[in-house]
């Protein structure tokens, strides 16, 4: 006898424990398990909703691009230039932004600039605005396949 205890009971206590300890051990294992295989389950219509997002074909997108493109395209770009040939008088006002440095350490600030101008002017802004949407246009039908 250990301390007025039968090695009996202390065996079976200590069984005891021991099973309860790894019956919730074996609980926890199959309720990460479950989970997992919810998880991957999760995942796998998850994939197949990305899929079927990707493989989504519209027809009307496609038009709808371009006709934004080259809207935007002939209103700020072409526009103004054909004013410029057929009206030279009428004034072109075209605005920028200018870096206006500071002294030594001190920061400098940008300051946006309007200007008129006659006949044709072909300005940053222009630029900027063709190569992005010629970049956005090809690089969406880039990215189809």
């Amino acid at each position: 006898m250990l301390g007025g205890l039968p090695v009996e009971l202390i065996t079976m206590l200590g069984s005891s424990v021991l099973g309860g300890v790894m019956s919730i051990w074996g609980q926890s294992i199959k309720s990460k398990e479950a989970n997992n295989k919810m998880m991957m389950a999760m995942m796998s219509k998850e994939a197949d909703v990305i899929d079927k997002a990707r493989r989504y074909e519209n027809p009307h997108f496609a038009w709808t691009r371009r006709l934004i493109a080259l809207s935007a395209i002939a209103a700020i770009i072409v526009w103004p230039k054909v004013i410029a040939v057929f009206y030279p008088d009428i004034a072109v006002t075209v605005g920028w932004t200018e870096f206006r440095p500071g002294f030594l350490f001190f920061d400098g600030k940008e300051i946006f600039q309007w200007k008129q101008m006659t006949g044709m002017v072909i300005t940053p802004l222009d630029t900027h605005l063709v190569s992005a949407i010629v970049g956005l246009y090809f690089g969406g039908s880039l990215v189809k396949k």
